[in-house]
């Protein structure tokens, strides 16, 4: 290969490998580790109960980001089962939908 040819090879794998990285890198907020202690309160979670049909079938309200566990943005949401998960940023949506169901335990529309 000629040493001009090499030099483009390299500088497309360079950029390449950086556009790689930052996809990679994602939402700069970061999900509570196993030995973090989560700033989510049971209040914050907690279910609101709501009469919504006339059988009084109740509504949760998610308030919290399930990646993140910060505020949700409302205008940032999926529909997943039937039910909007909403989300503090579009990064954390695009995590959520790489692997749903890591992330149902944390959403209170989806407890039994």
């Amino acid at each position: 290969m000629k040493p001009k040819r090499k030099k483009i090879v390299f500088v497309i794998l360079l950029t390449e490998l950086v556009a790689v990285l930052i996809l990679l890198n994602g939402c700069k907020k970061s999900e509570p580790g196993a030995n973090e202690t989560s700033t989510v309160t049971n209040q914050q979670m907690a279910q609101t109960d709501t009469p919504n049909t006339p059988d009084n079938t109740t509504t949760v309200e998610q308030t919290v980001c399930p990646i993140t566990g910060d505020p949700i943005d409302k205008n940032v949401y999926v529909e997943y089962l039937g039910k909007k998960v909403y989300f503090c940023c579009e990064d954390c949506q695009e995590k959520f939908m790489e692997d749903p169901e890591k992330y149902l335990d944390k959403l209170p529309q989806f407890k039994k």
